[in-house]
This record gives C-alpha cells, sequence and structure tokens, in this order.
C-alpha cells in the first residue's frame, strides 16, 4: 500500500515541481507554450509567478509526504493538492468554449487524473493505517478517549 501512495505522491510531486518552476522562473514561456493555457486571459507575470511559487509550495509538503509516507504528512499534503486539484479541474471543465477537442480531452483528463489521485492518497493512507492498527490490535476506543 505505502508502494502506492509514494506513486502517487511522486507522479503529484513531479508535476506540481515542473510546473512551478517553470511558471515561476519563466512565467512568460510557461504561457506561450504550456498546452492549453493560452485559452485563458492574457498573460500576466504577476499571476504566473505567483501561482508559480504556491504550485511550488505543494511541491514541498508533497516531497516531503514522498519522503516519509506517514498519515501524518500524506493526508495534510494531499488534502493541500486536493484543495487546489478539484477547482481547477472544474473551472477547466466548465471553460472550454475555445478549445479544440484534443485539447478539451487533454484539459479535462490531465486535470481528472491529478485531482483523483490526491483523493486516492488520502484513502490509501487511511485504509494502510486502519489495517495496520487492525493488525496490532491497537483500536481506539470506542468513546472517543485517547486511553492507554
Amino acid at each position: 500500500m505505502t508502494t502506492l501512495i509514494r506513486i502517487a505522491l511522486a507522479i503529484l510531486f513531479l508535476d506540481e515541481l515542473l510546473v512551478g518552476f517553470w511558471n515561476q522562473a519563466f512565467p512568460r514561456s510557461f504561457y506561450d507554450n504550456f498546452p492549453t493555457v493560452t485559452l485563458n486571459p492574457p498573460f500576466s507575470e504577476h499571476y504566473a509567478r505567483d501561482f508559480g511559487g504556491a504550485t511550488l509550495g505543494l511541491a514541498v509538503v508533497l516531497g516531503i509526504a514522498l519522503a516519509v509516507p506517514r498519515a501524518a504528512f500524506t493526508i495534510p499534503a494531499a488534502a493541500a493538492f486536493s484543495t487546489f486539484a478539484i477547482p481547477h479541474f472544474f473551472f477547466h471543465l466548465t471553460h472550454l468554449d475555445h478549445a479544440t477537442v484534443g485539447e478539451a480531452v487533454f484539459l479535462t483528463t490531465g486535470n481528472a487524473v491529478v485531482a483523483l489521485l490526491g483523493l486516492l492518497v488520502i484513502v490509501l493512507t487511511l485504509v494502510r493505517d486502519t489495517g495496520q492498527r487492525r493488525r496490532r490490535g491497537a483500536e481506539p476506543p470506542q468513546n472517543g478517549t485517547a486511553g492507554g
């Protein structure tokens, strides 16, 4: 299970690292060359660099979770990513007016996959850790106390 979590985190980390670095370091190149970006409003260096920086911030927390795939790291990292990725998916889903069929398929599929990967990391972590607790016989008390 940890291997699947790490694979999903690695994909998200590399995606955010590449997009964030490119957007932060070379915002005009990102706008001009990243598929479908030019479908959006005119280029703004300020927004491009802000988005790049925020994306690099997500890469940092995803990288930490990838290196140490404990729930204390994986769940917050995946939740932070999903907080961005799910609305991002719906934005593109509802703004396909000027996209070709190929661009629409690329945007919808690519954004859906990464949005689902963020949620998958959370689910896999919860399943893995619940199974580990059960195998160790360490189910938490049912009355909500932290018994010991």
